[in-house]
């Protein structure tokens, strides 16, 4: 007996007829729902502002949040989705250092009309930026210090950037959770192991 005719086959819509069969023990085949977690508060923010800055005709302020929602719903497609407002940070400094480097540039070229613009956009940017909470430099730097001590006493007097990131910011560190920026903690711990 052919296996293929003992299949029961159905199909799966009445719309146009290209491969939509499918066997009526395969069906049943469903993956669980994906696990969401609520979105960061800024990111809620942002959306809410995006609706209030269409309403008002805020194109400057429109335009960075359109900007800033793309970057979100870009990263949601990789394997690193920003589930934080520290992660959401993250971006938010990125694009307000590129426009601060674009207004220059602009500014160097002679095109006024484009460095009010990047000023703008860099001003919004940095107005979502400080409604994030963040540990102080001086927390930070503390932490560091006593993470490097512990490290090269271990060691047996040296430390690599690795380790300490590992130790300050894994399981049990002493970052672990706490709203830090990766980028501002990696930089304070080479200056850190920079100095001897």
């Amino acid at each position: 007996m052919n296996p293929i005719r003992s299949l029961r086959l159905l199909p799966r819509s009445s719309g146009p007829i290209k491969n939509n069969w499918t066997c009526s023990q395969c069906r049943h085949y469903a993956t669980p729902p994906p696990t969401t977690l609520p979105a960061p508060p800024l990111l809620l923010k942002i959306r809410k502002d995006l609706k209030n800055a269409m309403k008002d005709k805020d194109t400057n302020r429109l335009n960075v949040l359109r900007g800033l929602l793309a970057d979100v719903t870009a990263s949601a497609k990789t394997n690193r989705p920003i589930k934080t407002d520290m992660e959401l940070l993250s971006i938010l400094r990125k694009r307000a250092a590129s426009a601060k480097q674009a207004s220059n540039e602009f500014k160097a070229a002679g095109r006024e009309d484009l460095v009010e613009r990047e000023d703008g956009q860099a001003k919004v940017l940095e107005e979502y930026a400080g409604d994030v909470e963040t540990m102080s430099e001086d927390d930070i730097r503390d932490a560091v210090s006593k993470t490097v001590a512990e490290v090269k006493a271990q060691a047996g007097g040296k430390a690599n950037m690795g380790d300490v990131l590992k130790k300050l910011l894994g399981a049990g560190g002493e970052l672990e959770g706490k709203p830090v920026e990766r980028a501002e903690v990696a930089r304070i711990v080479k200056e850190a192991l920079a100095t001897p």
